[in-house]
């Protein structure tokens, strides 16, 4: 093989790779996530070692802080994990790659969170409107729209206790029996 070649295959490759980079920064713009941690965690993903957040810094240009909060973004999500490496002192960092598994961590970690505060604020509310309706000194159309209003909440807290079981089957892994992760299990 020749160095032109060589040369031609690698930027091949690394156009390649950067296309799916940005088309993951952008997905994961869609759920929250900025591009250029979405670009971390591609750019991760593709090297296939860890790296440390100078690596990470010099070879995305970003600043060491901010490439510091972007990890931390990451670990939290579980999509990057940190590494020990015999000899190293600085601390490393590899992609999770395994997209099913990140995708579990990812939703069960941000519906969980949605889930807690929505079932709290309605279980409040319910609970102010259940005393607002028993009230005697309360006109009788505020009573009636309390009356409404509480049963559209109860309805609601039935689907978030159905969403608690979605994510359970998520964390469980159970969902696979019912989805496979490949076709051929079908």
């Amino acid at each position: 093989m020749d160095v032109n070649s060589y040369m031609d295959g690698k930027e091949q490759l690394e156009r390649v790779r950067e296309r799916v980079i940005e088309t993951i920064a952008k997905n994961m713009n869609l759920y929250g996530i900025t591009d250029s941690i979405g670009r971390l965690y591609g750019m991760l993903y593709f090297h296939n070692q860890p790296m440390t957040l100078d690596e990470m810094k010099e070879e995305l240009g970003m600043s060491k802080t901010s490439m510091s909060t972007s990890v931390r973004t990451l670990m939290d999500l579980k999509m990057v994990e940190k590494v020990w490496k015999k000899g190293t002192r600085k601390d490393l960092y590899l992609a999770e790659e395994d997209w099913h598994q990140t995708f579990i961590d990812f939703f069960s970690i941000k519906w969980r969170a949605g889930i807690s505060m929505n079932i709290a604020a309605m279980t409040k509310s319910i609970i102010e409107l259940e005393r607002l309706e028993k009230s005697e000194e309360i006109d009788e159309e505020v009573r009636s729209a309390a009356k409404v209003d509480i049963t559209k909440m109860k309805a609601a807290l039935s689907y978030y206790e159905w969403l608690n079981r979605l994510v359970d089957s998520f964390e469980s892994e159970e969902i696979f029996d019912f989805i496979p992760k490949n076709k051929e299990e079908l």
